[in-house]
This record gives structure tokens, C-alpha cells and sequence, in this order.
């Protein structure tokens, strides 16, 4: 059988944005009246991905409250397509493939037989006998030397003989742009016209929440979603290859002109992290090969428990009738916190796999943290957010097995420490904090489009 993943590239690869990010780059120098410095960057996925440009982290993160343009070209694109590639992709996935119109978009995992995750993906039907998956940097390699599979050799392991089905890589096709906040609509309107944001069937009424469209823009073909990439209003653009340089140029600086900005890893990590209750989970740090995602805030999206059969599901049916009760839940520090243990009332309850410092954290929600730190206080001030794993379930629950929130109108909040550890103990002073159960910024992506049509 054909290996449709790349061989582990011995240098970190390049996005096809990569130049135009110098571009930008040159642009900010300018008008912050700066000298230009040369992007920061880190390998994230095998690619060499902007941390963040010449505004810092925390600059980027507020972009989002406005509008934030995020270059995530290094997201591939997985194409299946023949009369049985919903049969094998339904047996695979844990998602109910074969339920999905065309035109929509499911949020999935790829699982192991162990339950334990090696990707999550957004699926796109075209039509009958055509899907498209979108999933993670890196996960488009094949290694055997490094005992390395990519998503689409994983999947077709399961494959059968005489199954007609023709898995294409077709990221050097496309360019993965996000457009995302509150001004997105307004950005995307004015540069392709509003009706690229309407609904394929409904012309008169806007894009659903998880649909894509398909559109013609000066001779060539793009394609939109409304998946919510960050968790508020906003959209994925996927621009043909030959005028993503262009495009870009042009959202960029329209986003400039709305008192947007382009955002790196840095900002990206905050905004996945900040918004709604419970923040988004990152391959690799919440959702791993060590980890089910049992009682995982997206669990419902991703998994159909009622399928008959799925890869996986027999090891996670088997732990969801053992009671597990282990949550993955947002916190809120006095500083960042990633790799300290979780201690409630001096037992160790889970791990911190995520954290960063956010500008977006409320004063109130700041000040609950109890900090003594200057930076931690006053209107401007910074907390960090991050998510993690614990064990027991700290919340109490109702009668339907449900976690309480909140009381009268009021979230839960739990006290917690962070401790670094060594061999097992707790080494040095904690950082203060809490468990949220209200999260940082309200999760927007979802809401009707008629909130923000005409800002």
C-alpha cells in the first residue's frame, strides 16, 4: 500500500507564509517606529512557526477581543475520496461520519485501541464520496525508523482489500488562514462580500455554526468554515496556494487597519486556553497517548458512544463503567504553572499541562486568586490560565451524575497549589490559584453571526 505521510524532515519545514510573516514583520517595525528584530520562532510540529512577531505574546493575545489573524499553514489537509471512504472513515473515527451533510463539519479524535488519543481533526464532507480532514502539524509524517505513523497510514491500516478509496494529501494545495474575533465579520465581508458568510442552503440566513462554504474570488476556489478555531466568532480560510501570499498581505492589513494583528504560537496557545469555561485542548499537551479523553469537555463532540463500532471504544467503555472520575478542568494562577502538580488541601490531585500568562483574565478573577504579586493586581494587571488533569473530581455533582458549576448564579471556584516536584515531592514554594469552573472569556464561536454583522 502506498505511504501517503511525508518522511521525518531532518531540518523543520517552512509554511508557505513564512516569507510574508518577514514582510510583516518589516511592516510593524514601521509603524511602531521600532527596529526591526527577526521573528522568534520554534519548532512546532516539524514546521519553524512564529512564537510571536515584534508585539509581544500579551499584545497578540488581546488581538482576539478585536480581530486576530492567525497563519496556520502548518495544518495538513488529508483528502478521502471514493465510494467507500465514509465506510472507512466511520469505522475509524469515533464520530458519526455517515450521518454528516454535505457541507458540514464534525469535530473528531483519532484514537488507539487503548482509547488514548493520537489526534484530533475537524472532518469537512464535500459530498457523497468526498471528505476532507484537517489535522495537526506533524501528524502528516511517516517514520517507521521512529516508529512515526501519520493520521492517514493510521486510518488506512484499517482499510480493507477491494475498497475503493483514494487518500490524497492535498496541503500544498492550500494556504490554512484564520480570521477570528468580534471584526472578523466585518474583515471577511469587505474583502470577499458578505455573501462567502451565508448559509449554502439558505442564502438569506448566515453560516452555521460547524459549516463551510465553497466559493469562486477572482478565478480561483477558496474554502470557509465556522468551526471555532479559538473558541469565539470567527472563521477558518483556506486560500489556493497560488495567491495566499497576496491574501494574505491584504487580511493582514485589514486587520491592522481594525486594530487587529497577526498572532504567533504565544498568542494562539492564551486564546485557545481563555475562552469559554473550560478553554480547548492541544494535541500533545491535554489530549496524549497516556490519557483517554474521558470526562474531557469535548468529549460529547468528538465521540458517538452509540455507534456500534469505532476504534477505541471498547477501552473507553470499559472505563466509563468503572467510574472514572477524572476531569479535565481550566485554572487560573498566580504565575505560569505547567509541569507543577495540582495539591487540594495538600493531596496531590493532577498534573498542569498547559499554562501561560493572559491579559484577558478579569480584575475579579485575578484578585479571587489572593496573590500578593504586583503584577497579579490592578486594572492592567496579568494571571496565568492553564489546563490540567485531576483525579478525584474535586466538584460535587446533582442527581444525574453532572458536575454543580455553580450555585445561585455563581461559578464554582476551588482553591488549589501549584508545587514543582522532585522524586515524587513537593520541592519549594506554591504558586496560588484556583480551579474555574467559569473559565476566563465567554466561548463566542457558537453564538448567531447577527451579533457581530454589523460592528
Amino acid at each position: 500500500m502506498r505511504q501517503i505521510g511525508f518522511q521525518n524532515p531532518i531540518e523543520p519545514r517552512k509554511t508557505a507564509l513564512s516569507e510574508v510573516e518577514d514582510w510583516y514583520q518589516h511592516l510593524l517595525a514601521e509603524k511602531k517606529e521600532q527596529p526591526y528584530q527577526p521573528i522568534k520562532r520554534n519548532n512546532f510540529g516539524q514546521y519553524n512557526m512564529a512564537v510571536n512577531y515584534l508585539t509581544s505574546v500579551l499584545e497578540e493575545a488581546r488581538a482576539i477581543n478585536k480581530v486576530a489573524v492567525f497563519n496556520i499553514d502548518h495544518m495538513a489537509q488529508i483528502q478521502f475520496k471514493g465510494k467507500d471512504a465514509e465506510t472507512l472513515l466511520d469505522k475509524v473515527l469515533p464520530t458519526d461520519i455517515a450521518s454528516m451533510k454535505t457541507g458540514q463539519c464534525k469535530y473528531s479524535l483519532l484514537l488507539t485501541d487503548q482509547g488514548t488519543v493520537l489526534d484530533d481533526m475537524i472532518i469537512m464532507r464535500f459530498s457523497q464520496d468526498m471528505f476532507v480532514l484537517v489535522i495537526n502539524a506533524g501528524h502528516d509524517i511517516t517514520d517507521r525508523n521512529l516508529n512515526i505513523i501519520s493520521d492517514a497510514d493510521y486510518i488506512l491500516k484499517y482499510n480493507v482489500p477491494d475498497v475503493e478509496v483514494e487518500v490524497q494529501d492535498i496541503s500544498d494545495q492550500l494556504v490554512k488562514i484564520d480570521i477570528q474575533g468580534p471584526l472578523s465579520y466585518k474583515l471577511l465581508a469587505s474583502h470577499f462580500g458578505k455573501q462567502v458568510l451565508k448559509n449554502r442552503n439558505k442564502p438569506e440566513k448566515n453560516m452555521k455554526f460547524f459549516t463551510f462554504n465553497e466559493f469562486e474570488h477572482q478565478g480561483h476556489r477558496y474554502i470557509i468554515s465556522r468551526t471555532g478555531y479559538t473558541n469565539r466568532w470567527g472563521w477558518e480560510l483556506y486560500v489556493p496556494i497560488e495567491v495566499a501570499e497576496s491574501e494574505f498581505k491584504e487580511i493582514v492589513k485589514k486587520a491592522l487597519d481594525l486594530g487587529g494583528l497577526l498572532v504567533g504560537l504565544g498568542g494562539r496557545d492564551e486564546n485557545r486556553i481563555s475562552a469559554g469555561n473550560f478553554g480547548l485542548p492541544l494535541n500533545g499537551n491535554e489530549y496524549d497517548k497516556d490519557h483517554t479523553p474521558v470526562n474531557c469537555p469535548l468529549f460529547n463532540a468528538a465521540i458517538d458512544m452509540n455507534k456500534i463500532g469505532f476504534i477505541g471504544k471498547n477501552a473507553l467503555e470499559k472505563e466509563i463503567k468503572s467510574g472514572s472520575d477524572k476531569r479535565m478542568v481550566l485554572l487560573i494562577s498566580e504565575g505560569i504553572a505547567v509541569g507543577r502538580g495540582i495539591y487540594l488541601n495538600e493531596t496531590r490531585i493532577g498534573t498542569v499541562t498547559s499554562s501561560i500568562n493572559s491579559p484577558n483574565v478579569s480584575m475579579e478573577k485575578r484578585e479571587y486568586i489572593g496573590s500578593n504579586r504586583k503584577n497579579v493586581q490592578g486594572e492592567d494587571g496579568i494571571a496565568a490560565i492553564g489546563l490540567g488533569w485531576i483525579s478525584p473530581n474535586p466538584f460535587e455533582v446533582d442527581a444525574e451524575g453532572k458536575d454543580i458549576l455553580e450555585i445561585d448564579g455563581n461559578p464554582i471556584r476551588i482553591r488549589v497549589e501549584f508545587f514543582r516536584e522532585k522524586n515524587g515531592e513537593k520541592v519549594g514554594n506554591p504558586l496560588l490559584g484556583y480551579i474555574s469552573a467559569d473559565g476566563v472569556n465567554p466561548a463566542t464561536a457558537p453564538r448567531p453571526l447577527k451579533h457581530i454583522e454589523n460592528l
